[in-house]
């Protein structure tokens, strides 16, 4: 189906209104962004080697292309868009390639930073795909439900594959591997916006009083519950603690927003931990996790050493304030999953509590320019899109960081943009895509209102 053609990312500019559109203000944060990258590539290698990778230059221009291919895109298909959300995503990016390159160099045989750059560059190209080809963030809600329909094969694919470290969340094809379920969160947030765009009045205003709950129609509450029975669904048959987390949690905060009700989130955590407690006890993968969380120091008492959970508390410990500096940990003896959700210690060991708030504040930055663009859109599926793209990325960090610190169990979720992945760098990519163009017709819509 063709696309609208008259759209306001087609219209013409206003006279008088180009300093307001940011984009000059983009270029000098991108260009910082990549700046602080080769900073940190070049601080690697001249900790562990005394001297400065060979290949900085090279590194920096490889970097430095795509993040000025990403801005003159923006500068092209979404010129009013928000100035922070794309050099966000660049530093984040560059952050996420020098640490694994750090963690490539004390780990034998592994190349893993060439391909995750191979990654972020596909990343980057659907970026672009994304602005050139959606001109108006209405348009996708034509295809909620067949995306919904999507999202589902995609998360029921994984179960009939090997398990990886436990888990059934990965389709692996000789040596390639693709973990489906990062590009369905996507699909059933468009989904969840377009529904509760609709239904918003009726989940608000009638329904069943219930002490101090009202509760919906039946016939507007079963999709409510059929979201909890997938969430319990995936988390038996695939073990993915994470992931069924992020999909429950993000439909409940959703929720939430459409209908400003709190007994909403209420009901969530309550269905919430009732999954997960249930699982606790008939999964043992999550059971074991579980029991590592509550006692992450009985292996060493055992006489057995430290385990991942451990381990990373002793990074954390050992970087300080101001941190060890890149190179000079130790976290590597985390073992397998020091790059994926684990790559949150090697940060908090060689850049300390410093970098690792520093970090923190990038992500709620990010996640609250998101809000910020579903606030000031007018439609409500703009808003709601908005805000569940901008949960997605607040509520990943959460649980990667939760687990990694031992305040909640552990859930094996990729930290977005910095971990190892190919699917979840791409995924974060299209999701700064998609909020540059909802905040490109917010802003427009204001600037033009003005």
């Amino acid at each position: 189906m063709a696309l609208p053609a008259a759209v306001a990312a087609d219209r013409p500019e206003p006279a008088g209104l180009r300093p307001h559109s940011g984009r000059n203000v983009e270029l000098v944060l991108v260009l910082g962004a990549v700046a602080i990258a080769v900073f940190g590539y070049v601080e690697v290698g001249s900790n562990l080697d005394g001297r400065p990778p060979a290949d900085a230059l090279r590194y920096g221009a490889a970097l430095g292309g795509l993040a000025l291919l990403a801005h003159l895109l923006v500068r092209w298909r979404a010129r009013y868009a928000d100035p922070l959300l794309l050099p966000i995503g660049v530093l984040l990016n560059g952050i996420g390639l020098v640490v694994i390159y750090r963690l490539d160099r004390v780990t034998p045989h592994s190349s893993a930073a060439p391909t995750q750059l191979l990654w972020s560059t596909l990343g980057v190209g659907l970026f672009g795909l994304v602005l050139v080809l959606l001109r108006d963030h209405r348009w996708l809600r034509r295809y909620a439900y067949s995306g919904a329909l999507v999202a589902l094969v995609l998360l029921i694919l994984p179960i009939f594959f090997p398990a990886v470290y436990g888990s059934r969340i990965w389709i692996t094809i000789g040596s390639f591997s693709i973990q489906p379920g990062e590009f369905a969160k996507i699909l059933l947030v468009i989904f969840f916006a377009a529904y509760l765009a609709v239904h918003q009045d009726t989940l608000a205003l009638t329904g069943r009083q219930v002490w101090r709950l009202r509760l919906p129609p039946g016939r507007v509450l079963g999709p409510v519950l059929l979201v909890w029975a997938v969430f319990i669904g995936v988390l038996v048959l695939e073990t993915d603690l994470g992931m069924s987390l992020l999909y429950f949690g993000i439909f409940v905060v959703m929720l939430y927003v459409a209908t400003a009700r709190i007994g909403w989130i209420v009901i969530g955590l309550v269905l919430a931990a009732a999954g997960v407690t249930m699982v606790g006890w008939l999964s043992p993968h999550v059971h074991a996790r579980v029991e590592q969380w509550l006692h992450p120091l009985a292996s060493i008492q055992a006489g057995q050493g430290a385990n991942q959970i451990a381990q990373s508390l002793f990074a954390f410990a050992w970087g300080g304030l101001l941190g060890t500096g890149l190179g000079k940990g130790h976290s590597i003896l985390i073992g397998f999953a020091a790059k994926s959700d684990f790559i949150l210690a090697t940060i908090g060991e060689e850049l300390g509590l410093t970098g690792l708030l520093a970090l923190f504040l990038l992500y709620a930055l990010l996640v609250s320019r998101g809000f910020r663009t579903g606030i000031e859109l007018t439609d409500p599926f703009g808003r709601l899109l908005a805000i569940g793209l901008a949960t997605i990325i607040g509520l990943q960090l959460f649980v990667v960081a939760g687990g990694v610190l031992a305040l909640i169990p552990l859930t094996g979720a990729t930290l977005p943009f910095i971990a190892q992945g190919g699917s979840s760098v791409v995924t974060n990519w299209i999701i700064v895509a998609l909020l540059v163009r909802l905040s490109d017709q917010a802003r427009r819509t204001l600037i033009e209102d003005a």
